[in-house]
């Protein structure tokens, strides 16, 4: 993916949180995207694996991961995810984990919540993750809608919240890396997928002894 990226030669990269959490390598996550990106906010699965949020919250498998993720992580990503927040702004772009409303629990999988979290904010363009879906809300008529390979949208004359997707697990039945290029000055936005190795990472998920569902959804997206 960031081969991809750096094709497009952007002048900031994003992340909105959750490094860490289901993957087989969290210290390897941790080190690339701290030397890569520009801002970086901490998820809901970096807190927990920090031990600031009770597992019992989590799905079991996500809590056996997360148990497995700490034991792993090393001091130096330890120190880089004690270092972030869950919300933020640049180039007065709104940066959320999960909502402005709820930056590290809500899921916006409705033009309700959408529309709701928008409210909450009075910024023009609005970033979010959690969910794993890539989407799009426009405030002016409540178009809500998923993003797929290749979405481009004109973001000039109206509010937006847009969410790029996940990199390591997708949830909206496209397995490949997903990620989104905002151009400010144009005020343009186009939604990107990228192909990776699937089968060595599951490979990776197992040999670690990680829940078997964490390798097997990766192949269909969910």
């Amino acid at each position: 993916m960031l081969e991809a990226i750096d094709r497009d030669a952007p002048d900031a990269i994003w992340c909105l949180g959750d490094l860490v959490g289901y993957g087989p390598r969290p210290n390897r996550c941790c080190a690339v995207v701290a030397e890569r990106a520009d801002v970086c906010l901490i998820g809901n699965h970096d807190l927990a694996v920090l031990g600031r949020l009770d597992l019992d919250d989590f799905q079991p498998d996500a809590a056996l991961s997360a148990r497995w993720t700490t034991a792993a992580l090393e001091d130096e990503a330890r120190v880089y995810l004690e270092s972030l927040v869950s919300s933020g702004e640049r180039e007065g772009v709104g940066l959320f984990h999960a909502s402005p409303r709820d930056p590290i629990w809500e899921y916006v999988l409705s033009p309700d919540v959408a529309a709701a979290s928008m409210a909450a904010t009075g910024q023009e363009l609005v970033l979010v993750g959690h969910s794993h879906v890539a989407l799009h809300y426009r405030v002016s008529d409540g178009t809500f809608l998923p993003a797929d390979d290749g979405t481009e949208l004109g973001l000039s004359g109206n509010r937006w919240l847009l969410n790029p997707g996940s990199v390591g697990q997708p949830r909206d039945t496209d397995p490949r890396a997903a990620w989104l290029l905002l151009d400010l000055e144009a005020r343009r936005a186009s939604y990107h997928r990228v192909e990776y190795d699937l089968a060595q990472t599951q490979q990776e998920i197992r040999d670690r002894g990680l829940p078997e569902a964490l390798a097997a959804r990766l192949e269909f997206g969910v």
